[in-house]
């Protein structure tokens, strides 16, 4: 008997009956998947109410009470969240109950898509696909967040950890270089409500919450109306503010750029909420080119990008003979690729953009590989090399930059002891050494030295021709416990002062300040980055103890 049958055999039992037991009846075979259909109550009393009740234990132990059960109750609620946020509701066997679109953006999503009866993994492939196709996860800083509600613990992180790799199987098999992030939501009656009210998730809205308690200041309905991507990067930096957005970045980048009158004008926005300073990266698209622009992402202010476009030679008509001379996209993407030492079939998120920086025709191409983000900025002319990045940890030399004339290198011991000195390391005081040099682009590049102390490892970076440390990192083990539960954190403050400490400097002396809290492997830490002259410095500093768990410093170039 088909389910719909059923619960109308049902319905038509009980309609007569006082008191009515309808919900309760329906309630003791199964949620139904499909909507609630109203119902009028017309209070018959001539047929009695315990004929209706055995007809429905009748037809609910004639389909099998039990299985009947496992198909149609819900065991588990799991949501999708960009910014389009989708709402899975899941049986015991992992089939698909229904889909819901708790916003507008969500509806285009699921347009056109029937996933109730699938699977599980087939339906979030499904949205995942449709994801991609609407340009939601094509950007290296797009994230996707997969929360998993359900009663049984265990069942809940199964579902959680198949669903990240199945998420994540997906983007990479598209080449789309975005984050998934992923948790486990337990039951919160407080989250529902808020939830609901904002067109959200309860994973979203779990997320935000997370946020709050970095900053109570921040309101539930105005976090609620950021992307995912930004609250992760908002959560990672602290919660120092409440950002404009993405909607009030583009704004502010038009304005500046003198074209709110004009209509034919696109947008993208990339938020970059964990750099310094913090701001959004506004793409404007017009018929006489496209134009950068940096709005710092609490002020709204215009960082970089050219003004009044409109009364600029940009604006004149496009001149088909420069667009002719330039590289194709594939050739800068193939050029950055060689360069990198990454074959395109592993390069995720792969795009070239030709863009134009003082006056001069570049592309920027992005990817990642082996968890690796990489960005070039080259000649659109010729495909030159303008500027090459990889992380923030990467040290990177743009082609022609690093060069020397007529000086030997200093030799490996010498490299040894240069690394050592600075660490204040006597040789014999180590479990092991080694030195060797490090090439790039097939030219010697530094001397790497690595070696133990005790329970620190130290690795070096020693400059070829006069013993400089270029870059030196310095990481200890056993001193944090994987469970700090119970612990209190010493504070963004008491961190920075370890790692001022620790490095020499003075707070005074000290520019491009960055603190945030973050979890490594169970451990609960705060990141420091500073520098001070030429040299950078990043710290992890134990969130409960304050011990300093790894240490760098990087001399820029």
């Amino acid at each position: 008997m088909r389910d719909q049958e059923l619960e109308q055999r049902l319905r038509t039992a009980v309609e007569h009956a006082a008191p009515d037991p309808l919900e309760r009846i329906l309630a003791s075979c199964g949620t139904q998947k499909g909507t609630v259909i109203p119902m009028t109550n017309k209070k018959k009393r001539w047929i009695p109410l315990a004929a209706a009740a055995m007809l429905a234990l009748l037809l609910c132990g004639g389909f099998g009470l039990h299985g009947w059960q496992t198909a149609h109750a819900v065991a588990s609620v799991v949501s999708l969240d960009v910014n389009p946020s989708i709402q899975l509701q899941v049986n015991q066997r992992e089939k698909v109950l229904s889909a819901q679109a708790l916003n507008e953006d969500a509806r285009v999503i699921l347009e056109g898509m029937d996933l109730r009866d699938t699977q599980l993994n087939v339906a979030v492939n499904a949205i995942v696909g449709s994801l991609l196709q609407h340009g939601y996860l094509d950007r290296l800083s797009s994230a996707i967040l997969i929360s998993v509600e359900d009663s049984d613990a265990q069942r809940a992180v199964r579902l959680e950890t198949a669903l990240t790799a199945e998420v994540d199987a997906a983007l990479q098999n598209a080449s789309a270089g975005a984050a998934v992030l992923s948790q486990v939501v337990t039951y919160d009656a407080g989250l529902e409500p808020q939830a609901q009210a904002n067109s959200i998730s309860v994973g979203k809205a779990a997320l935000i919450r997370r946020v709050q308690e970095l900053n109570g200041q921040l309101a539930f309905e105005a976090l609620a109306a950021l992307s995912v991507e930004e609250l992760k990067q908002l959560w990672e930096t602290g919660a120092p503010g409440l950002p404009i957005g993405k909607d009030a970045a583009a704004y502010a980048a038009q304005e500046y750029a003198g074209l709110l009158d004009v209509s034919a004008v696109t947008w993208d926005v990339d938020p970059e909420l964990d750099e310094y300073p913090a701001h959004y990266e506004v793409e404007l698209k017009t018929a006489f080119g496209e134009f950068d622009y940096d709005v710092d992402a609490y002020s709204g202010k215009v960082l970089k990008g050219p003004a009044d476009v409109l009364a600029s030679p940009a604006a004149a008509a496009a001149q088909p003979s420069t667009s002719a001379a330039l590289i194709t996209e594939d050739k800068a993407q193939s050029i950055a690729l060689e360069h990198a030492g990454v074959k395109e079939a592993d390069a995720l998120g792969l795009r070239a953009k030709l863009d134009r920086e003082d006056g001069v025709q570049v592309y920027d191409v992005e990817f990642r590989a082996d968890g690796i983000e990489y960005e070039y900025e080259l000649l659109a002319a010729d495909g030159t090399i303008l500027k090459a990045e990889r992380d923030k940890d990467g040290h990177w030399y743009v082609s022609g930059s690093n060069t020397n004339t007529g000086t030997s290198y200093i030799g490996e011991a010498a490299a040894k002891k240069a690394a050592l000195a600075h660490a204040g390391v006597g040789e014999g005081d180590t479990k092991y050494i080694h030195c060797w040099l490090e090439y790039g682009d097939g030219r010697a590049e530094y001397y790497e030295v690595e070696f133990q102390a005790g329970s620190t490892q130290y690795e070096y970076e020693i400059g070829l021709y006069d013993g400089s440390v270029l870059k030196s990192e310095q990481e200890t083990f056993g001193t944090a416990g994987k469970a700090q539960a119970g612990g209190s954190y010493i504070g963004a403050e008491a961190a920075k002062s370890a790692a001022f400490k620790h490095a020499g400097v003075s707070a005074a002396d000290v520019t491009e300040l960055e603190c945030e809290l973050d979890e490594d492997d169970g451990v609960w830490l705060y990141e420091v980055e500073f520098e001070v002259g030429r040299t950078e410095y990043e710290y992890e500093i134990d969130a409960v103890s304050g011990a300093i768990l790894k240490a760098e410093q990087d001399i820029d170039d």
